[in-house]
């Protein structure tokens, strides 16, 4: 009883930590991406460029989208949101191989 309570445990603390892991993640791909495009928008108006240009120049919006490609898979793996390998699926084949070993074990006796 008290191994199936440590397990229990085990697997909340992964969880949380995988949660964490994910919202650092996602902190620091907000304020790191602000300063870029703060500063790249900076600079285009600088060199001349309306706010608009700036905005939509390559830079600012290529390291949103490339990095937050980078965020979006993390949060899939995070929240279990893999339509062909999640939680269940794992479980499954958990569970499918603990039989298999038990009517191995079970057959030896």
């Amino acid at each position: 009883m008290e191994f199936n309570n440590d397990l229990k445990k085990q697997r909340a603390k992964k969880r949380v930590e995988e949660l964490k892991g994910f919202y650092i993640h996602f902190m620091v791909y907000i304020l790191v991406n602000i300063m870029i495009s703060t500063v790249i928008i900076v600079a285009q108006m600088y060199d001349g460029d309306g706010f608009g240009e700036a905005v939509w120049n390559f830079g600012v919006v290529s390291t949103w989208l490339f990095w937050g490609i980078g965020v979006f898979f993390h949060a899939l793996k995070v929240f279990s949101l893999n339509p062909f390998f999640g939680r269940d699926w794992e479980e499954r084949q958990i569970q499918k191989y603990m039989d298999e070993d038990k009517q191995a074990a079970d057959k030896y006796k």
